[in-house]
């Protein structure tokens, strides 16, 4: 297992997602994968730096692990922030045009269609976020 905490910034994203790849290649993740942890991570960073700390900033810490049988990668997202469970959004009704659509909640829904699994539990005044996708 490793973990980074870096400031929850948008800036801070290619950090994050760089930490990531590096686990990732050393596993051989396949590049549509990789894409899909990409955008996953874009997502969710991106929510805790937009949210969690409004207006201000605060740490988060991202926590890569990987897991046998099968074999998975584990990121979890982790802050001291507000609480917010972004599972418990409605998903988008796709069916509608973008125009008819209620504006958010296509990013979580992307990434609850992408991984194969996705968790959230607010413990110890922590927002947890953990995405697993098995490689």
């Amino acid at each position: 297992m490793r973990e980074l905490t870096i400031d929850a910034t948008v800036e801070n994203i290619g950090a994050v997602t760089d930490f990531v790849n590096e686990q990732l290649e050393s596993l051989g993740c396949s590049l549509k994968a990789q894409t899909q942890i990409d955008i996953a991570i874009d997502e969710l960073f991106g929510n805790i730096a937009h949210y969690a700390y409004h207006p201000g900033v605060g740490p988060a810490t991202v926590r890569v692990e990987i897991v046998q049988d099968p074999l998975a990668v584990v990121v979890t997202f982790i802050d001291r922030g507000m609480p917010y469970d972004p599972l418990k959004k409605a998903d988008p009704d796709t069916a509608l045009s973008a125009e008819e659509r209620e504006i958010g909640g296509l990013g979580i829904y992307m990434v609850k269609k992408t991984m194969d699994g996705v968790s959230y539990e607010y413990k110890d005044g922590q927002n947890i976020l953990r995405i697993t996708k098995n490689i």
